[in-house]
């Protein structure tokens, strides 16, 4: 196991690896990979390099990232493991073998987040006038002040709810903050236990007057727990916090009403008799902790102590403070030189479709503008009165106002024909993609929620366009979501284009997706689950076929066994591998015998790497390009629908060499992963900071573009 720390790396030896070594050795467990993954995110927060709240956003990241692990991926194996499923997964692992080790690694990885927030960030905080404070650190005049405000403000939303013979133990929701209070009545001689729930809908931290001191909610609750207990006396309180199953199970076959369906299963899952995990603070009593356990029907396996604040994802209430020297330079993303004097208001300007005409364009987010390329293109098809249709799918797309959303609206009401296909099953989003379904709805948008069975995770827009004689189609196919807030801080690739086979592509696809189809050849576009599988397989295979092959893949996550044991081959049969893997990868790299000429990067820093890129072949005659929005995980090529689009344009093609080569040369952001399975920083020798230096080139097109212009 990976132990990153100030004080260096602890590598593991690595073990001698064949061909025809056991299948654990030839494919890393892949709940473990995510471990490691969140690992490196945690580094980003222990990087003293970093600005002070930018690492701050890195403990709440890294908080996020693990409740939402134990909410599907451990509730998972722990309902294989009650189940009495002893399968092995492909690393030969069983699912308790997999839940023993989770949770050393999560032990240790939470212990490490607790001396990280304690010992360096709290102080770090407190030298720039950001101080966290208890109940004892007040002053007189300080608790008067807080007495009043939590009389006006918490006290009327708090319910303590005892457990006794009349009173069964409550629910206690997902993720909620609460605490355990044991206390005596003086008629009674054996304790009272009561749970008093943290208000969610209340700041996690109460700032003072000073504006400098923040006391946490569930601090100021614990020290007017006798308005809420009268004439007891409090013996002790312990916060703690539980976490529950939150994957939704929907029989899609079996319903009538896929929305149905999905808003029932909401209910039922904020209702999830299933708690995965426990948290306390260290120190929590003995009794308070076992009837917890027992209450819950938790081991004590589950339970996780922690020195100090619990819910450390609250910590972005911190970050947002206005603190601007404190985080990093503000990036605003430039516009595409091409799309420079496109007018948004001018109904006589030039239009987004006039470039399209001239020649595919590729955009890279953040460095190239959402709202004046994406953005621009949804607008001014809502608002051209020659635009007849469109078509979009939304996965995860930005709170209100929406722009998406809105130009949808707009075109709808406007006469156009708009289909949206609104994939309800977007984890996590499942609420607010129901919302928008029902706004569009109203609106008079044709919304659709895809096939039965496949989650609808393809980035594809479609406009037509009369011109003349002729209907023309227009479209976008992307690797990253249609939502202009996460498009500031997520790198992603799009491309907009005129083709009109890809167009054409395009309408058989959305066709697929809202009517009956069992269509499955297309003239451009890899689609999955149809045949993309088969197709990346035959990419791989033609480059192992050459002895010299080359292949470069830039991924979100990569576990799907069939492709592994085909980079496997390919690796073995003479071809050279570079991936570039933000997260999951259960391919073992540089075993010899196995893999020698595999090589995988991860690349973690101030903007989330989203991007899907694929590049098959070592000579510019013969190399194919795709960019898209599938992963190579077994659920992206089984059971969701993806959309890959070969970069054709020459123009497009240089661009994604070049931001290949940077995230190859990065030495400043980059991990890399050994054949042991553990990962390491690359070492620096040359500074190249992929996420500075695409800044840097993003900068210098527009310094050329002005130049010409």
């Amino acid at each position: 196991m990976t132990r990153l720390g100030a004080s260096g790396i602890e590598v593991v030896a690595a073990p001698h690896l064949t061909g025809d070594d056991d299948k654990e050795h030839r494919h890393l467990n892949r709940e473990l990979s995510w471990l490691d993954f969140n690992e490196r995110v945690l580094a980003l927060a222990e990087d003293p390099q970093r600005p002070l709240l930018e690492r701050v956003k890195f403990l709440a990241i890294f908080s996020q990232n693990l409740d939402e692990f134990f909410q599907i991926r451990v509730a998972g194996l722990k309902e294989q493991s009650s189940a009495g499923l002893v399968r092995q997964t492909h690393d030969e692992m069983t699912p308790q073998e997999q839940l023993s080790a989770i949770r050393e690694r999560v032990t240790g990885l939470t212990a490490r987040r607790s001396q990280l927030f304690n010992d360096e960030i709290i102080p770090a905080l407190d030298k720039e006038a950001i101080r966290f404070a208890t109940w004892s650190d007040l002053t007189s005049e300080d608790r008067l002040w807080l007495g009043e405000y939590f009389s006006a403000r918490i006290f009327p939303v708090l319910t303590p709810l005892a457990v006794d013979p009349a009173h069964p133990f409550p629910f206690v929701s997902s993720l909620s903050l609460n605490l355990a209070v044991v206390a005596s009545d003086p008629t009674a001689s054996a304790p009272h236990f009561a749970r008093v729930k943290v208000p969610p809908s209340l700041p996690r931290f109460v700032p003072l007057p000073d504006g400098e001191r923040f006391v946490p909610l569930e601090e100021l609750v614990a020290g007017r727990l006798e308005a809420l207990f009268p004439g007891m006396e409090v013996l002790a309180h312990h916060p703690f916090r539980i976490t529950r199953d939150a994957d939704l199970e929907v029989e899609e076959d079996e319903a009538d009403d896929l929305l149905a369906a999905i808003e029932t299963s909401l209910r039922q899952r904020r209702r999830s008799p299933d708690a995965v995990r426990l948290e306390l603070a260290s120190g929590t009593s003995t009794y308070v902790t076992d009837l917890l356990t027992d209450e819950l029907e938790l081991e004590r396996t589950d339970v996780y102590e922690s020195p100090g604040l619990l819910d450390l994802s609250a910590l972005w209430q911190i970050y947002a403070l206005n603190r601007p020297h404190l985080k990093d330079e503000p990036w605003v993303p430039g516009t595409q030189a091409r799309l420079a004097d496109v007018s948004r208001d001018h109904p006589h300007g030039s239009k987004i479709f006039d470039v399209l005409k001239a020649g595919d364009m590729l955009v890279h987010h953040p460095y190239d503008s959402f709202a004046t390329s994406v953005g621009l293109f949804i607008e001014q098809a809502a608002l051209d009165p020659d635009v007849l249709a469109i078509k979009w799918t939304l996965y995860r797309t930005s709170g209100p106002p929406s722009p998406i959303i809105r130009n949808l609206i707009h075109a709808a009401e406007a006469g156009k024909q708009v289909v949206a296909l609104v994939e309800l099953k977007a984890r996590f989003d499942e609420e607010a993609n129901i919302a928008w379904a029902h706004a569009l709805e109203e609106a008079g948008v044709h919304v659709v929620y895809g096939v039965v069975g496949l989650k609808t995770h393809a980035k594809i827009a479609l406009v037509v366009r009369q011109e003349g004689d002729e209907l023309v189609r227009y479209t976008h196919v992307g690797t990253g979501n249609y939502n202009p807030n996460t498009a500031t801080v997520y790198e992603d690739i799009g491309v907009l284009s005129a083709d009109q086979d890809v167009g054409a592509d395009l309408s058989d696809l959305f066709n697929f997706l809202t009517g009956y189809s069992r269509q499955r050849a297309f003239r451009k576009l890899l689609v999955a689950p149809l045949m993309l599988r088969e197709q990346i397989l035959d990419l791989i295979s033609r480059e192992a076929k050459r002895g010299d092959g080359r292949i470069v893949m830039k991924l979100n996550g990569l576990a799907d066994v069939e492709i592994i044991d085909a980079l496997y081959d390919a690796s073995q049969r003479g071809a050279e591998i570079d991936l570039i893997i933000r997260g999951v990868c259960g391919l073992r790299p540089g075993a010899p015998g196995l893999s020698e000429r595999i090589r995988v990067r991860s690349i973690l820093g101030r903007f989330l790497e989203h991007s899907r890129i694929f590049r098959f072949g070592r000579d510019a005659v013969d190399t194919e390009y795709y960019i898209g929005s599938a992963d190579l995980m077994e659920r992206n090529l089984s059971r969701r629908v993806e959309a890959l689009l070969p970069v054709t344009d020459a123009v497009s093609r240089a661009r994604i060499d070049e931001i290949l080569e940077v995230e190859l040369s990065d030495d400043a952001l980059a991990w890399e992963l050994s054949a042991d399975g553990t990962w390491h920083r690359v070492a620096n020798a040359t500074d190249v900071d992929a996420h500075g230096r695409f800044r840097e080139l993003a900068l210098a097109r527009a310094r050329s573009a002005d130049a010409d212009g």
